[in-house]
C-alpha cells in the first residue's frame, strides 16, 4: 500500500490497511465506535440508526449493509436480528487508535478514510483497463 497518509505516525500501514478494508466512510467509522463504546450491548439496527441520528443520519437498510461489511471483517457478531461488537486484540487496538483519532485529528481520519476507498476505487477500476 506504500507509506500511510504521507507517513504521519498516526496512521500506520497496519491501521490504514484495517481502514481500507472495513471502514468504507465515516459513517460507518460513527457505526463502528459506537458498538465499541457499548460492546455488552446487542443492538437491533434501528437502534444504531437511532442512536447515531444526532451525527448521520443512516437508514437501516444502510446500517445493515455496513454491519456486512463489519461480519466480512469478523468486527461484530450476530446473534438473530442483533449484533455487537467482537472483541479481539487486534481489533480493539485499531478502534482505540480510531476513537482517539476521531476526537484528536477527526479531519485527517476523514480524509484518510475516503482517500483509502478512492485507492481502493482506483485499483479495482485499474484491474479492468485492457491492454493497448
Amino acid at each position: 500500500m506504500g507509506s500511510s497518509a504521507d507517513n504521519d505516525p498516526d496512521f500506520p500501514d497496519d491501521f490504514c490497511g484495517f481502514l481500507q478494508r472495513c471502514v468504507a466512510n465515516v459513517d460507518a467509522a460513527e457505526l463502528l465506535l459506537t458498538l465499541f463504546k457499548h460492546p455488552e450491548r446487542a443492538w437491533q439496527p434501528r437502534e444504531l440508526s437511532a442512536q447515531l441520528a444526532p451525527i448521520a443520519s443512516l437508514s437501516e437498510t444502510e446500517v445493515l449493509r455496513i454491519l456486512e461489511a463489519f461480519q466480512t471483517c469478523a468486527l461484530v457478531a450476530r446473534d438473530g436480528q442483533r449484533v455487537r461488537y467482537r472483541a479481539a486484540p487486534t481489533h480493539d487496538a485499531h478502534l482505540a487508535m480510531l476513537a482517539r483519532l476521531y476526537v484528536e485529528r477527526p479531519v485527517t481520519l476523514f480524509r484518510v478514510i475516503y482517500a483509502l476507498r478512492d485507492s481502493k476505487i482506483n485499483t479495482f477500476a485499474d484491474a479492468f483497463k485492457l491492454w493497448r
